[in-house]
């Protein structure tokens, strides 16, 4: 058995990453967190801990202090800078997050990534472990809202492009392949690959200084297909949970009252056409699927994304039979928490650390990955370079538009020759990733020719 099991956790929220790679083998040994009601829970968590002896550092960590917040890490955890342990951590996401306000840079939690990349730098682990929302991957670095899109407005500038940031992102990682010599290899996943009894797709980066690809090996999927597990629909996900007394904030009255009339697996579309209008008031006349809105789930289905908030208009996660939203535990048990993980604060501070954790089968998943390559890894390492494992990621992203227009009737001018000409070629594919390599796990298994 390889000496890796060190963990260092950055953005450590309540531990949802780091509990999944200690179901791997690993140790917390260091965790970073700056939210009182996170720190508490981590507290009152400890026992549930591999080794009484982590250090809990509670500071806000910015570019400017992250240099000494390593030292002190380094200096109470007596590791070594490039020794071999794991710095695994969730940037805050909701600068990028569908659900938010799409803030992108102009949001100065967005330097979360730009912090972790700097703590790479510093500590040099053997491995690191970034995740975070699906969102990211056609964020842009200036947003420029859909309403200001289109003809009679000026053309995007090339930070108001669809991707414009990450592409920075990846060109920031590739200059860690270069400075320093990792491997990294980034992809797109599904939490009900990994156990979880939800639909929660989220971005992975993860890094090797040796030279490994790791890439987490799915558990699950849909047919339980090819050695995998089936998916686990919500009523077994469930199973067995004791919440006599279910915590939860209330639906509005009005909200509790449309509900009532929706059937399981169902959502606003199920009401009545003439209450439609009224029981989502502007969205309705918005477009898209707008399938949050009064969503009931179903017993037999997976859950959608577990959100820092169930009761919200536009993500409502009602539960599939009583008219309330899903209560705390539920939310913690679809997130894979263990049943007697006890949270901290506020039902609502609740809510938010299990929303914005990391499931737990995701961080077994990447643990035993970068086990396996520690611990049976082959001579052949790969090229230090940035690779994306999955090839048709890479291509839908290459092909995919660089804006998007409101529909039509929505546009301040609504010709469509108008657009086009507004369009002038924004809308073309995004060649600037096409430099970017794509290998998938099982090509890497093989190992270079």
């Amino acid at each position: 058995m390889s000496s890796m099991k060190n963990v260092i956790s950055l953005f450590s929220g309540a531990l949802g990453l780091d509990l999944g790679l200690e179901k791997a083998g690993f140790v917390l040994r260091a965790a970073i967190e700056c939210n009182q009601f996170a720190i508490q829970t981590i507290k009152e968590n400890r026992r549930h801990l591999r080794t009484k002896k982590l250090v809990l550092i509670d500071k806000r960590v910015s570019l400017k202090n992250v240099g000494v917040i390593c030292e002190e890490i380094l200096k109470k955890t007596r590791l070594k800078k490039s020794g071999r342990y794991v710095l695994a951590g969730a940037p805050p996401c909701q600068p990028f997050s569908t659900a938010g306000k799409r803030a992108s840079l102009k949001d100065s939690r967005s330097c979360g990534f730009q912090i972790f990349l700097k703590a790479i730098r510093i500590l040099r682990p053997k491995f690191f472990v970034i995740e975070n929302v699906k969102g990211i991957l056609s964020a842009a670095k200036k947003h420029r809202p859909l309403a200001k899109r289109g003809p009679g407005f000026p053309q995007l500038t090339r930070e108001e492009e669809h991707g414009s940031w990450f592409k920075e992102l990846l060109d920031d990682l590739n200059e860690l392949c270069d400075d320093i010599g990792y491997c990294v290899t980034w992809g797109l996943i599904n939490s009900a690959d990994y156990g979880a009894p939800q639909v929660r797709e989220r971005v992975i980066f993860i890094g090797s200084l040796d030279g490994y690809f790791v890439w987490p090996e799915a558990t699950h999927s849909k047919g339980g297909n090819n050695g995998t597990k089936k998916w686990v629909a919500l009523r077994k996900g469930l199973k067995g949970l004791k919440d006599k007394e279910p915590a939860y904030k209330e639906f509005s009255e009005e909200s509790s009252n449309y509900l009532k009339l929706i059937p399981e697996g169902s959502n606003w579309h199920a009401l009545p056409k003439n209450l439609q209008p009224k029981a989502i008031g502007a969205a309705f006349k918005s477009w898209g699927g707008r399938a949050g809105f009064l969503r009931r789930l179903s017993w037999t289905k997976l859950a959608p994304t577990i959100t820092n908030n169930p009761k919200t208009k536009a993500t409502m996660l009602c539960h599939p039979t009583k008219t309330r939203p899903l209560s705390v535990r539920e939310c913690a048990r679809i997130q894979q928490f263990p049943d007697d993980w006890s949270f901290s604060g506020s039902t609502a501070a609740q809510y938010r650390q299990i929303g914005n954790a990391t499931p737990l089968g995701i961080g077994e998943s990447i643990g035993d990955a970068i086990r396996n390559v520690e611990d049976n890894g082959t001579n052949e390492l790969y090229p230090k370079k940035l690779y994306c494992a999955d090839p048709a990621l890479l291509e839908r992203i290459i092909n995919s538009p660089k804006t998007m227009l409101n529909p039509p009737r929505m546009r301040k001018i609504k010709g469509i020759e108008q657009a086009r000409s507004w369009l002038n070629g924004r809308a073309n594919k995004r060649t600037d990733f096409e430099k970017y390599e794509a290998i998938s796990p099982k090509e890497a298994a093989v190992g270079f020719k």
